[in-house]
């Protein structure tokens, strides 16, 4: 008999997660609402007086940190609340509304970058030598100057301004379309039943063991999608266009230089990612003539990509067991790490289970001043232990930034973003092969990691390459069509899955369905952050000295420098390709051990 899912009122007090670092109450949260009203008046007051010497600029800084501040702690409670219970209707309209007033706070201070811009560099060099206390907010200013070069004259800028709602149109467009507009056609499985066919459920049917079903829902999907082909091709192109467009005006050279300027990324860091996974496709194409082998099937098309190639072991986990498995996967950092975890496990960090109306998946998010906090739906496998101490990395990371960092520097960036969350998957990986005799077991967590390699280094720098192709047409004047697009896409598919994939010719629309495009520049970082996690990890499981330390002192340190600085702290430097060349060697070394299980 199917357990009843339990509502948000039956879930025990223990095993949800305690706001209360946030605000112990809903009035106290209304009360900090009806503050961050002041403060927003407060802060619009000093537009127009940067130049009226330190002490005034100072407390602007001040000013923007704590309203800002504030606005995280009333956005967080309102998401978390609503998150635990999409149904409840107050917290859905408490939600809402903090959405409208981030588009407030980001209108009343839209004057404020400008007018530092405006400010002559040795007015805010003579600030700094006036006022130490600004010494906090250095880093915080640079980001801001050093766009300087960037910036054009007042009424140049008001017309960007008005057109980057026409910029965003591209990209609004794509997600109506996706997420609203198209349908898909039932599909039948392999006894002949009709299913329905979503855009959330065709990943789960190309993981059924069901061949019928897979193929089904693979040529539902593209035959949808190529009806729209020259649709999305225009949206898309239209998106490339201006992205160039936006990224010319502001001085650079294309849309490329732009997004990696604004990330403190060197562009050496993007192209080696690329030289790097080609240079290792031979170990991508071993691992489809592997799941080739292992499938047996007579050929492998885009369809069998997801199947699980390796039975998923029926083994149940209680909660208690899932923490304390790892705990013990990640000893080696440490018993300071081992106490945070237990911190986060005693007091109450983790929303552990689904109940009616929760958000499903899994995330780490919180604010400087309160705990981090997990979202999760634990349901007692071997994956939700991976889930896990996946997350409890983001949240360790935020903890160490949070009270390493003031406020203003502590909140890392996407590039890092990955890297403590697959570090921990990383290690957790090891610490379970060691410890489990059985080889279905062992089998069953190699391919769990293959497949997350697979999935965000070679998928996400295929993405990466796709994208460069594209952008790179349109920096250079050219026209994409339809065609033209869907051939780039057809030609990578075949370089990085190789000769034992049959590139099904439906993979060629697989482009229209990917929402990241829309965000140029941004999917590479996925590729680069768990190749730094590989290397980091590998260096702690190697016993390097002085890494343990090394590493603590990464998570420490927020915003203070740029993510390659981070980085480097670990010796990990992403500006080089070493760090992608020994993920790969981790790659393959996992690969050798499964082609050993199963010759």
């Amino acid at each position: 008999m199917e357990k009843k899912l339990l509502t948000r009122a039956d879930q025990k007090v223990e095993d949800t997660w305690d706001l209360s670092s946030l605000y112990p109450s809903d009035e106290a949260f209304s009360k900090d609402a009806e503050l961050l009203e002041q403060k927003v008046e407060a802060f619009k007051a000093f537009q127009g007086t940067l130049a009226n010497g330190a002490e005034n600029f100072l407390n602007l800084l001040k000013s923007y940190d704590e309203l800002h501040g504030i606005f995280s702690n009333l956005m967080v409670y309102a998401n978390q609340k609503y998150h635990q219970d999409t149904a409840n209707a107050v917290y859905q309209q408490m939600s809402t509304e903090i959405e409208i007033m981030g588009t407030r706070i980001s209108e009343a201070g839209s004057w404020m970058d400008p007018e530092i811009l405006a400010l002559p560099e040795e007015t805010i060099q003579g600030y700094f030598a006036e006022k130490p206390e600004l010494e906090n907010y250095r880093r915080f200013l640079y980001l801001i100057t050093r766009e300087r070069e960037h910036v054009l004259d007042a009424k140049t800028e008001a017309l960007l301004s008005r057109a980057g709602e026409l910029g965003s149109a591209p990209s609004n467009i794509f997600a109506m379309f996706n997420n609203a507009d198209i349908r898909f056609n039932d599909i039948e499985d392999e006894n002949g039943e009709k299913r329905p066919l979503t855009q959330g459920s065709y990943v789960p049917s190309l993981e059924s063991r069901d061949r019928v079903l897979r193929k089904n829902a693979f040529e539902s999907m593209y035959a949808v999608h190529k009806q729209y082909r020259n649709t999305i091709a225009s949206v898309y192109y239209s998106n490339l266009k201006q992205a160039d467009f936006f990224a010319k005006e502001r001085g650079f050279a294309g849309a490329m230089d732009e997004a990696l300027f604004k990330t403190e990324i060197p562009s050496e860091v993007y192209t080696n990612l690329l030289d790097a996974i080609h240079e290792a496709l031979p170990l991508m194409h071993r691992y489809v003539t592997l799941r080739k082998k292992m499938l047996k099937v007579p050929e492998l098309h885009m369809y069998d990509v997801y199947v699980p190639i390796v039975e998923t072991p029926d083994k149940k986990y209680t909660f208690d067991e899932a923490e304390q498995i790892v705990k013990q996967g990640l000893a080696v950092l440490g018993e300071d790490y081992q106490a945070l975890l237990q911190k986060g496990f005693d007091e109450r960090w983790i929303d552990k289970y689904e109940n009616t109306g929760k958000r499903t998946g899994a995330y780490s998010w919180g604010t400087y001043s309160s705990n981090p906090f997990v979202l999760m739906n634990f349901h007692g496998s071997l994956d939700n232990v991976f889930t896990l101490a996946h997350e409890m990395g983001h949240s360790l990371h935020t903890y160490h930034s949070n009270r390493t960092q003031t406020r203003i520097n502590a909140h890392y960036r996407i590039f890092v973003a990955e890297v403590a969350s697959t570090c921990n998957e990383s290690l957790l990986l090891h610490d379970l092969l060691e410890r489990t005799e059985d080889v279905e077991e062992k089998k069953y967590l190699i391919n769990h990691f293959l497949d997350t390699i697979k999935g965000t280094i070679f998928r996400q720098t295929m993405f990466a390459e796709f994208e460069m192709l594209t952008h790179e047409v349109v920096r250079n004047g050219g026209a994409l069509p339809s065609e033209q697009i869907c051939g780039i896409y057809l030609n990578l598919n075949k370089k990085y899955f190789g000769e034992d994939m049959i590139s099904d010719p439906e993979i060629a629309f697989e482009w229209q369905r990917i929402p990241h495009f829309y965000t140029p520049f941004y999917v590479y970082q996925y590729a680069t952050g768990l190749s730094a996690a590989l290397a980091i990890s590998s260096k702690i499981l190697a016993g390097e000295e002085g890494i343990v330390e090394k590493y603590k002192k990464f998570l420490s340190g927020g915003n203070s420098m740029s993510p390659i600085d981070l980085l480097k702290i670990c010796d990990v430097d992403m500006s080089s390709p070493e760090p992608v060349k020994q993920a790969m060697g981790v790659f393959e070394q996992y690969l050798g051990m499964l082609e050993e299980y199963v010759k």
